[in-house]
C-alpha cells in the first residue's frame, strides 16, 4: 500500500511538470510537436495541455506579451527536476529543451540562448531571454528627439522629461521630434521677438509709414525713435519754408524790417529789398544829368535775385546758396555737397544742403557730425544669447572662444559636437561624449573578474564555489552619460532603473553605493520592480558626478544585483 501511494505522488508531479511545460511552449507560440520526444505519460500530458483552450485572460502576461516563467517542481521521482529515465538500474536525469543539467546532476537551470550565442535571431534583430526559450525582436533605430516604445518610435516630451536648453525666462514647447522655447513674457514696446524669442529692436523709421512730419527727421533709437527737425543753411533775406524743405523770400517790407527812410518806398526784393526816393523837380529849366537807377524803374525784370544800381548801369547778384548763370542775370543754386561739409551723407535743397546719418548712428546738434549709436548699453531687450559687442554703426553678437559657432541668426550660439566632428583629444580606447560646449572623454573598463559585452556593459564572470565576495558582487555593470544644465527644476528625476524584463511578484531595492558623498542625488522606489535617483540639491556651478547605483533584484526567492555606472554632467545655463 506505501509503495503505490509513493508511486501514485510521484506520477502526479510528473504530470504537472510535463503539463507546466506544455503552457510555456503554447504561450511562446511554438508548435506542441515537442511532444513526440518526450516519454509515456509525460508526452500525453504535454500534448494535453499545450493544445487545451483554456481562458487567456487568468495568465498573468507582462506589457510586452511576454511569458511568465513557469515554477517548476523541484523534487522529481528519483531526485530529478524535470524528466528521469533508469539506465543499467540507476536514476539518470535530464532536462526539457532549453534547459541545461546543473553540476549536481539533478537540477535543471535555463540555458540563456542570448549569451552562449546559440539562438538564431536575425543581424538587425535583438535576442531576449526567456525561461526555456528567447525570443527575436527587430531592433529598431529612432531618430533624435524619438524614443523606441514596443517597437515604435515615439515622440519624446522633453519639456516633460525636462531635457531641453531653456534658460530662465522662457517656457518649454514640445513639438514633433523637438521642442520650442517661448519667452514668458511678452516684449516691452518698441522691441519685437526673433524666431528664438530675443527681442530685436523696431526701426520704427523703416515700418512706420512717415512717423514724422515734413522738415523732420526721423532718427531710430533703441526701444523707440525720435523726429529731428532738419536744418538748413539759408542766406540772409531768405528763411527756411513752413515744412522746412527749401529757403524761401523774406519780405522785408511787409514784416517791416526794412530801413528805408522818410520820402522813401519800400519795394521787395529776392533775398533783399530797395527804398525808391519821391523825386520832385523843383526848377523845370534846370538840366542836371542825373544817373538812371535801373533796379527801381525796372524792378523784378533786371535780375532774378538782386539788383545792384551802378553809374551808367547795374548789376546781378545771388544769394548764399545760388551762384550767377552765365546770362548774368539768373541764378543757379550750387551744390554744397560737392564741398563734402557733412561727415556722412549730404542732400542738396534747392539754395542749401542737409545732413543725415546711415543707420546705427544719429546727428549731433551742429547738423554736421554723425555719431555712433551704442546699441549694446542703450538696449532693454536680449540682443545676444551670449555677449554683445558694439561696433561702429551697429553691433555684433559673440559667442564664448571654446565649444559654440555663432548660428546663421547671428544673434544665438549653437554647440560644437566635437565627437561628431572629431575635434576631440580622446584616445582610441576612450569614449566621446558630447556636453554643451564642451565634452568628456570617457573609458569604460570592466574591472576583475567581468567580461565586455558591449561598449557600455560588462558581464560577471562565473565565480568560485568559495568565493562569498565574487558572488555577491553585481552580475551586470553598464555604463550611462547624463547633461542636464544648472538651472534645471530641483528635485528632478534623471534616471530610473528596473529589471527587464519584470515578472509579477519581482522586488528591487534600490541605493546610491559612491560618488554621492556631498548628498546632491537621493533614490526613491516607485514601486515593487522600478526605482528612480533624484536631483535633490540645487547645482550652482557646472560639475561632474560619477555615481554607482545598485539594484537588488528578488526574484522568486533568489537575490541578484545589478550596477548602473552613471556619469552626471551639469553645464552651464547662460547659453
Amino acid at each position: 500500500y506505501k509503495n503505490r501511494a509513493l508511486l501514485s505522488r510521484v506520477r502526479g508531479q510528473v504530470c504537472c511538470s510535463c503539463c507546466a511545460l506544455g503552457l510555456l511552449v503554447r504561450s511562446e507560440g511554438r508548435g506542441c510537436d515537442a511532444h513526440q520526444y518526450l516519454g509515456y505519460p509525460c508526452g500525453h500530458v504535454f500534448l494535453t495541455c499545450c493544445e487545451e483552450e483554456e481562458d487567456l485572460s487568468q495568465i498573468p502576461l507582462r506589457r510586452k506579451q511576454k511569458p511568465r516563467p513557469t515554477v517548476l517542481p523541484r523534487k522529481e521521482n528519483g531526485g530529478c527536476s524535470q524528466q528521469c529515465s533508469a539506465v543499467a538500474g540507476r536514476v539518470h536525469c535530464s532536462c526539457f529543451p532549453g534547459f541545461s543539467l546543473m553540476a549536481d546532476g539533478r537540477m535543471c537551470e535555463d540555458v540563456d540562448e542570448c549569451a552562449t550565442n546559440t539562438h538564431s535571431c536575425r543581424p538587425r534583430e535583438r535576442c531576449v531571454n526567456t525561461v526555456g526559450s528567447f525570443v527575436c525582436e527587430l531592433q529598431v533605430t529612432c531618430p533624435a528627439g524619438y524614443q523606441l516604445r514596443n517597437s515604435v518610435c515615439e515622440d519624446v516630451d522633453e519639456c516633460l522629461v525636462r531635457t531641453h536648453n531653456c534658460g530662465l525666462g522662457f517656457v518649454c514647447e514640445n513639438t514633433v521630434g523637438s521642442f520650442m522655447c517661448k519667452p514668458k513674457q511678452k516684449c516691452i514696446s518698441g522691441f519685437t521677438q526673433d524666431s528664438h524669442g530675443n527681442c530685436i529692436d523696431i526701426n520704427e523709421c523703416s515700418s512706420l509709414d512717415e512717423p514724422c512730419g515734413s522738415g523732420f527727421n526721423c532718427i531710430n533709437t533703441v526701444g523707440s525713435y525720435s523726429c529731428q527737425q532738419k536744418i538748413i543753411m539759408c542766406s540772409n533775406g531768405y528763411h527756411a519754408s513752413p515744412n522746412g524743405a527749401k529757403c524761401v523770400d523774406i519780405d522785408e517790407c511787409q514784416m517791416g524790417t526794412h530801413r528805408c527812410g522818410v520820402g522813401q518806398i519800400c519795394h521787395n526784393l529776392p533775398g533783399s529789398y530797395r527804398c525808391d526816393c519821391i523825386c520832385l523837380l523843383s526848377n523845370s529849366f534846370s538840366s542836371i544829368l542825373t544817373d538812371v537807377n535801373e533796379c527801381w524803374r525796372y524792378p523784378g525784370r533786371l535780375c532774378a535775385q538782386t539788383c545792384e544800381n551802378t553809374p551808367g548801369s547795374y548789376h546781378c547778384s545771388c544769394t548764399s546758396g545760388f551762384s550767377l548763370a552765365f546770362d548774368g542775370k539768373n541764378c543757379e543754386d550750387v551744390n554744397e555737397c560737392d564741398k563734402k561739409p557733412c561727415s556722412q551723407e549730404c542732400a542738396n535743397i534747392y539754395g542749401s544742403y542737409q545732413c543725415y546719418c546711415r543707420q546705427g548712428y544719429f546727428l549731433k546738434e551742429d547738423g554736421h557730425t554723425c555719431e555712433d549709436i551704442d546699441e549694446c548699453s542703450q538696449s532693454i531687450g536680449n540682443l545676444c544669447a551670449f555677449k554683445c559687442v558694439n561696433v561702429a554703426g551697429s553691433y555684433q553678437c559673440a559667442c564664448p572662444p571654446h565649444g559654440y559657432v555663432m548660428s546663421a541668426n547671428g544673434h544665438t550660439c549653437r554647440d560644437i559636437d566635437e565627437c561628431t566632428t572629431g575635434t576631440h583629444n580622446c584616445s582610441f580606447g576612450q569614449n566621446c561624449f558630447n556636453l554643451q560646449g564642451s565634452f568628456r572623454c570617457l573609458s569604460f573598463n570592466c574591472p576583475a573578474n567581468y567580461k565586455k559585452v558591449s561598449d557600455t556593459r560588462c558581464e560577471r564572470i562565473s565565480c568560485p564555489a568559495n568565493s562569498l565576495d565574487c558572488q555577491n558582487s553585481p552580475t551586470r555593470i553598464t555604463y550611462y552619460q547624463l547633461s542636464f544644465q544648472t538651472n534645471i527644476i530641483i528635485p528632478a528625476q534623471v534616471f530610473r532603473i528596473g529589471p527587464s524584463p519584470a515578472y509579477s511578484g519581482d522586488h528591487v531595492v534600490i541605493s546610491i553605493t559612491k560618488g554621492n558623498e556631498e548628498g546632491y542625488f537621493s533614490t526613491r522606489k516607485l514601486n515593487s520592480f522600478t526605482g528612480a535617483v533624484y536631483l535633490q540639491r540645487r547645482v550652482r556651478e557646472p560639475k561632474d558626478f560619477q555615481i554607482d547605483v545598485e539594484m537588488k533584484l528578488l526574484r522568486q526567492g533568489t537575490s541578484t544585483s545589478f550596477l548602473a555606472r552613471i556619469y552626471v554632467f551639469i553645464t552651464s545655463s547662460t547659453m
